[in-house]
C-alpha cells in the first residue's frame, strides 16, 4: 500500500492482531478504536469497510443495490464528460480522501486537471474538487452532518448529496468565503456543475427506472461533440468504416 511516511520507521501491524481488531469493531459498534492516520491506512486493506476521523476507526455499512446503481450511473457519466474535455480525474469508493484529521471514502469523487498531483496510490491527498454521496438510512445523519462541515472545512468545492429514499438532491458550492452555499437546479430540474465546466444533470434522470444509458445522456450534455467522438471510437476499433 502507499502509506505516507512520517518521521522514523512505518508503523506495521501484524496480520493477526488486524484481523482481531477487525473483529472487535464489527462485533462492537460502540467500541472506539484510535490510532494514527498512517496506522490506519497500513491496517485497512481494500476490503475493509472503515473510514478515519480524529484518529477513530468509524466502520460502515454495506451499500444497497440501488445506492450502487447510482453510483455507477454518476461515475460514468462524470468521468465520460472529463474524458471528453481532458477537465480530470473520477474516482469511486472505496477510494480515501485524506482531509485534516480525516480519512473519509466518498462515493463519487472528481479531482480536477490543476489538482492531479493530490491523486497518490490509495488516496487523494487534500480535498476532490467535487464529492458525491449517496445517502442511505443509515448514513443520513452523518452525510449531511458530520461529512457535510468537514467537507466544507477541507475546501471542498463542490458536495453533492443524492438520497434515493426520499427522492432529494442537495447541491452545494463553496463560496469564496468558504462557507458551503445551497445551488438550486433551474425550473426545468438542471443542475450545472461549477468543479466539471460543461457538466449538468438532470435530477429527474436519478429516479427513473431503469436509470437512463450513459451515451444518451452525454449525447444530451454534450451533444454533437459527443457524438463525433463516438463516431471516431467506433471507426478507430473498426465497427465503422473509416
Amino acid at each position: 500500500m502507499d502509506v505516507a511516511k512520517g518521521v522514523g520507521a512505518t508503523w506495521e501491524i501484524p496480520a493477526d492482531l488486524r484481523l482481531s481488531l477487525l473483529a472487535l469493531l464489527s462485533a462492537d459498534p460502540t467500541h472506539v478504536a484510535t490510532m494514527t492516520y498512517d496506522e490506519f491506512m497500513e491496517w485497512a486493506d481494500e476490503d475493509t469497510l472503515a473510514e478515519w476521523v480524529d484518529g477513530r476507526v468509524v466502520m460502515t455499512s454495506p451499500v444497497s443495490a440501488r445506492h450502487q446503481d447510482i453510483g455507477v450511473f454518476l461515475t460514468n457519466v462524470l468521468a465520460e464528460h472529463a474524458r471528453m474535455h481532458d477537465l480530470g480525474r473520477v474516482l469511486v469508493a472505496p477510494f480515501q480522501m485524506h482531509l485534516p484529521a480525516l480519512g473519509r471514502e466518498p462515493d463519487v469523487l472528481f479531482v480536477a486537471r490543476e489538482h492531479l498531483d493530490r491523486v497518490l496510490f490509495t488516496r487523494v491527498e487534500g480535498p476532490a474538487d467535487l464529492v458525491a454521496e449517496i445517502v442511505s438510512p443509515e448514513s443520513r445523519v452523518c452525510d449531511r452532518g458530520e461529512k457535510f462541515y468537514e467537507y466544507q472545512e477541507g475546501g471542498v468545492g463542490e458536495y453533492w448529496l443524492i438520497d434515493p429514499d426520499t427522492r432529494r438532491v442537495d447541491f452545494y458550492q463553496l463560496d469564496s468565503d468558504g462557507i458551503s452555499q445551497p445551488i438550486l437546479p433551474d425550473a426545468d430540474g438542471v443542475y450545472r456543475s461549477r468543479a466539471m465546466a460543461g457538466l449538468w444533470v438532470r435530477v429527474a434522470w436519478l429516479w427513473q427506472e431503469p436509470l437512463p444509458q450513459v451515451n444518451q445522456v452525454m449525447l444530451e450534455i454534450d451533444g454533437a461533440a459527443y457524438a463525433q467522438r463516438l463516431i471516431a471510437d467506433l471507426t478507430g476499433a473498426g465497427f465503422l468504416p473509416s
